[in-house]
């Protein structure tokens, strides 16, 4: 049963739907194509959680009217008719008062953003670097079926097929929502492929999940940084590209450190740099703001050690299992193809039940 409280949300919901529909359509607004994209994500954000509790309350008529004819009619047919109604009714609503419950639990504002990964390759040598490629297709597989666009911003190959770091960003509404669940530590188990006697070898990657900022979300003082350009190299150190194009932006005050080099414009590698940066800057300060800095650092990233995990990948069993909710799955090849919304939906819903507990605890 919906309380006072979640329909006093949901209200809020609705009018502010409302008055962003109203706002969309004023000459001020319109001109502002960055405010009318802003606006129109955040509508977008609210309108399945409006159209829902639309259908809730048209439910909540139609089995009012129907225990009302239950309790008036003498027609038997009509009184069939209203039992059966009154029967799916109660089904629907409980239904919907879950998902209203769910959808009125306190929102993570970064969400709806897009966002930039960071794989690092972490214990276990060669191996480790392979994993790093492994993940990599694996997001960017995931990415491509979600219909997202997927952007490679730096790379360092190890000259055996593995990377000691990929960067790349995802762009596509709810990116980072669904994604932020991966940040941690992977660990895999797999005979490597020059491992003559077979034995099973543990390595581990790093996968950080940032939120991409917005201009308008970390303001960058060019006084602040210094940009440094250079020839974008390959394995063994030899340039791939003659003319000078990779950037290198260094944040004086924190000395963060962002490289691309990817792309062959100087302009593009310089704009996806401080793309990094600033997604790195804003996860700082959200860290700040919740006063956690540190631990929140290590509980995303840990430093790579074979004994620190969120999930294993254990070829021999073809098993893949997140240790932070004990879900095992036996399908490894489709995961490593892209096919992890099975893992990212009991993610989320794991997430969703542990909010629901603290919000609305009797």
């Amino acid at each position: 049963m919906l309380t006072d409280t979640i329909f006093e949300r949901l209200n809020k919901i609705k009018e502010r739907f409302q008055e962003i529909e109203n706002l969309l359509v004023t000459p001020e607004v319109v001109v502002d194509f960055q405010e009318v994209a802003k606006l129109s994500r955040e509508r977008a954000s609210m309108e399945e959680t409006v159209n829902s509790y639309d259908e809730y309350v048209d439910s909540m008529r139609k089995l009012e009217q129907a225990e009302q004819l239950l309790g008036s009619s003498e027609d038997q047919e009509l009184l069939d008719l209203a039992r059966e109604e009154i029967s799916d009714l109660k089904v629907m609503k409980d239904a919907f008062e879950e998902r209203l419950r769910i959808a009125v639990l306190p929102k993570d504002p970064s969400d709806d953003k897009d966002v930039i990964v960071e794989i690092r390759a972490g214990a276990g040598g060669d191996e480790a670097a392979l994993f790093v490629g492994d993940l990599y297709r694996m997001y960017g597989r995931y990415a491509q079926n979600k219909g997202w666009d997927v952007e490679l911003f730096n790379s360092s190959e190890t000259g055996i097929g593995g990377y000691k770091e990929i960067i790349f960003g995802a762009r596509g509404f709810g990116a980072f929502s669904k994604l932020k669940h991966e940040r941690g530590t992977h660990r895999v188990q797999r005979v490597p492929t020059t491992e003559a006697s077979g034995r099973i070898h543990t390595s581990t990657a790093t996968v950080a999940v940032l939120a991409e900022a917005d201009d308008v979300d970390i303001d960058i003082d060019a006084k602040d940084i210094r940009v440094d350009i250079f020839h974008s190299g390959g394995p063994g150190g030899q340039n791939v590209n003659k003319v000078a194009s990779a950037v290198r932006i260094t944040h004086i005050p924190t000395g963060i450190v962002a490289v691309c080099q990817n792309e062959r414009s100087q302009h593009k590698n310089r704009a996806q740099a401080l793309s990094v940066l600033r997604a790195r800057l804003m996860d700082i300060e959200l860290q700040k703001q919740e006063q956690e800095i540190a631990q929140e650092r290590r509980s995303m990233v840990g430093g790579g050690d074979r004994s620190e995990k969120i999930r294993t990948y254990n070829f021999p069993q073809s098993r893949i299992t997140d240790h932070r909710i004990n879900h095992t799955s036996h399908s490894l090849d489709r995961f490593l193809e892209g096919e992890i919304e099975e893992m990212i939906e009991a993610l989320t819903q794991h997430e969703q039940a542990r909010l629901l507990e603290i919000n609305f605890a009797s």
